[in-house]
């Protein structure tokens, strides 16, 4: 990674504009007319990619320092599938007071946050309280992005099984950050069948030992259709499978679900079921590694969704800009559709530009749009 001016620095004159005393008649524009930082600074193309190290990958707790490289991977990638400039900030805390706190103090700096590898159940209240002090686009990409490109995965998945969303019996096994928000943007596509299970079991508003987070998921999942119990309980008849826990499945679990299942064992860089097991039972599988079809990769989406709301100049990114996202790369597979190709790929020039366009058009749809 570098940083590099786009335009020359040769000699005087250039020196003069690019620093003092040139530089001075901008600071004083924005002075005088704040929202001039969107046309004169980089600012409103720049995103602040912020961790505390505790959900690294699939690393887990390994520090603000170690989780350098993935930020700065994470940069590149904004930089090359978006043309937005990323700027990686690890912070030596994990208090949930500190962070917020010195992200708001940052912000003035950037034109959205990109929270990155924070544990839950913290990452839920870190969001969700910056949405509301902030008025630039905040995204946690471990929840937001994972959901719009399983969304996106799983709409052509029930094309190609004949199946409707609302008739439709899912199964997410893992309730941290990816699970719930998985959960979340299926509900707004119209899933309404759907169980979500944790280490103890499904989601249901008989357990006491649940967060509010997870209270909130209960009450808007399994308790509408009674689900309780184990894995096993649920996957009896159930159409699709997303694993975004870890752990395994065993293979008797599996054949519990119905015909033309759908399997998509996210957990890197060992699936819930390896697609091998997988294809025994399911007519369509994904995975979250690039060494097998259907990759359901957040680099599909969340370049572009940043792209459409800094294009939109957006104070947020909303559902309905996820759920844009998610038809827009949906979309783009078109009659290519088959049970090993139901994503596009990331290196597909059209995914970014694509996303982008959707992203702008449902802010503007939405009304969080500036421009």
């Amino acid at each position: 990674m570098e940083t590099r001016s786009t335009v020359a620095l040769t000699g005087r004159d250039e020196l003069s504009m690019a620093y003092t005393p040139g530089v001075a008649r901008v600071c004083e524009s924005i002075a005088a007319d704040p929202s001039l930082t969107r046309h004169y600074t980089w600012v409103p193309n720049t995103v602040a990619i912020v961790t505390d190290g505790t959900a690294v990958l699939g690393l887990g707790d390994i520090g603000p320092a170690a989780a350098m490289p993935v930020m700065e991977g994470k940069a590149v990638l904004f930089k090359q599938f978006g043309g937005v400039d990323g700027v990686p900030i690890c912070l030596d805390t994990t208090d949930v007071e500190e962070i917020i706190e010195t992200v708001t103090r940052l912000a003035p700096s950037f034109g959205g946050i990109n929270l990155e590898d924070i544990s839950a159940p913290r990452c839920f209240e870190i969001e969700d309280r910056l949405k509301e002090r902030l008025s630039i686009p905040v995204f946690h990409d471990d929840q937001h992005g994972t959901a719009v490109v399983a969304l996106a995965a799983l709409k052509n998945a029930l094309t190609l099984t004949g199946r409707d969303p609302g008739e439709t019996r899912v199964v997410i096994s893992g309730a941290g950050a990816a699970g719930v928000a998985v959960a979340r943007i299926l509900l707004e596509a119209g899933v309404r069948d759907l169980a979500v299970l944790d280490r103890q079991g499904v989601l249901n508003s008989e357990r006491s030992d649940l967060t509010p987070v997870k209270q909130g998921v209960a009450r808007d999942t399994a308790d509408h259709f009674g689900r309780t119990g184990k894995l096993a309980d649920v996957m009896d008849g159930a159409d699709v499978y997303i694993g975004v826990s870890g752990g395994s499945v065993p293979e008797e679990v599996v054949a519990l679900m119905a015909d033309d299942a759908i399997i998509f064992g996210l957990a890197n860089p060992n699936p819930e079921v390896h697609p091998e097991l997988a294809h025994r039972y399911a007519r369509v599988v994904a995975t979250g590694r690039s060494d097998f079809p259907n990759q359901i990769n957040n680099v599909l989406a969340f370049p572009g969704i940043f792209r459409g709301a800094f294009d939109a100049h957006a104070t947020a990114i909303t559902e309905g800009m996820k759920l844009a996202a998610a038809d827009a790369l949906a979309e783009l597979v078109g009659d290519e559709l088959a049970e090993d190709l139901i994503v596009p790929s990331p290196f597909d020039p059209r995914v970014g530009p694509a996303v982008a366009t959707a992203v702008a058009e449902a802010a503007r749809r939405d009304g969080v749009a500036r421009r």
